[in-house]
């Protein structure tokens, strides 16, 4: 996905999320974007994968009896 960033309002940038949707989100998820900054957002499988699984270990070792 490909969001636009249209302008900063105090805390928060509005962004354009599709042809005309606009929504505001915490200028700290942006670092660094200026108005006018194509930002693209994508979901990394193999990251949540080795989270999901760190964190189950996590859980066998806590809760191991």
């Amino acid at each position: 996905m490909k969001i636009i960033v249209y302008r900063f309002e105090g805390d928060f940038a509005v962004v354009e999320i599709d042809k005309g949707c606009f929504i505001n989100m915490p200028k700290q998820l942006i670092p660094g974007a200026i108005e006018g900054d194509v930002i693209s957002i994508i979901i990394d499988r193999n990251d949540t994968s080795n989270r999901k699984k760190k964190i189950t270990s996590l859980m066998d070792q806590l809760f191991e009896n």
